[in-house]
């Protein structure tokens, strides 16, 4: 496909932006309609200003717009940016590179991890890139349970990658961590293959529901907010 496009992850949907301003919400006239109660009406816009793209968020929903998982009022977009309208799950493609990434800030740098902390990540986050919304990372019993090993042996690679990652102790730090590992770019969702259209850049490179990137260049994250019970310590 030529030119830039958003595809509905869900649906696999491939729909082309307009020439200058393509709407984005539940309603019945807008360009790309996404049937999600989280949606607004009208959600968002996808502008087009020559070879680039921005989305703007309208204000309209209390759910708001996320790029890479952190919510933007306003937000220049990139090659295979996710973008997420309340909790329905978006990409965005065909951008032309040129220069665009000069207009990101720099990425903070990802601290090494050894093999078995990024399985670790992996287990913990394949729950929350599955296609359910808003739920929790995996415990460590069922990341046990997952990686064939013993709890006791999850626990001790959890605590090192809280220390590595800079994450506090207080409520729901595993959670947080899931978070942060999404955000940097270490788990990223799959887009199922029966859905992926023929013509469309795969999400990522891999099989699995969740793929790790050992060794990540920039913090490009696809990351779904996570929710969880409070009271949680990780």
């Amino acid at each position: 496909m030529e030119g830039p496009y958003i595809q509905i992850v869900i649906t696999g949907a491939v729909v082309p932006l307009q020439p200058n301003v393509t709407t984005v919400g539940r309603g019945r006239y807008t360009h790309v309609r996404l049937a999600d109660p989280s949606v607004s009406v009208l959600h968002a816009e996808l502008v087009r200003r020559d070879p680039y793209v921005y989305v703007s968020d309208l204000g309209l929903s209390r759910n708001g717009t996320r790029v890479n998982g952190r919510l933007v009022a306003r937000r220049l977009l990139s090659e295979g940016d996710a973008l997420t309208f309340g909790s329905a799950r978006c990409r965005v493609g065909g951008i032309v590179a040129d220069e665009i990434i000069d207009a990101e800030p720099p990425k903070s740098a990802t601290p090494e991890l050894t093999r078995r902390e990024l399985d670790v990540i992996a287990s913990l986050c394949r729950p929350a890139l599955s296609d359910d919304a808003f739920v929790t990372p995996a415990t460590a019993r069922e990341i046990a349970a997952d990686l064939v090993v013993t709890e006791a042996a999850v626990k001790q690679h959890l605590l090192r990658l809280y220390a590595k990652l800079k994450i506090p102790e207080g409520l729901n730090r595993r959670i947080r961590l899931a978070n942060e590992v999404i955000t940097l770019g270490l788990a990223k969702p799959q887009m199922p293959d029966e859905q992926r259209p023929a013509n469309a850049v795969p999400w990522t490179q891999g099989a699995a529901a969740a793929t790790i990137s050992r060794q990540p260049t920039a913090a490009h994250a696809d990351r779904r907010r996570l929710t969880g019970r409070t009271g949680g310590t990780g």
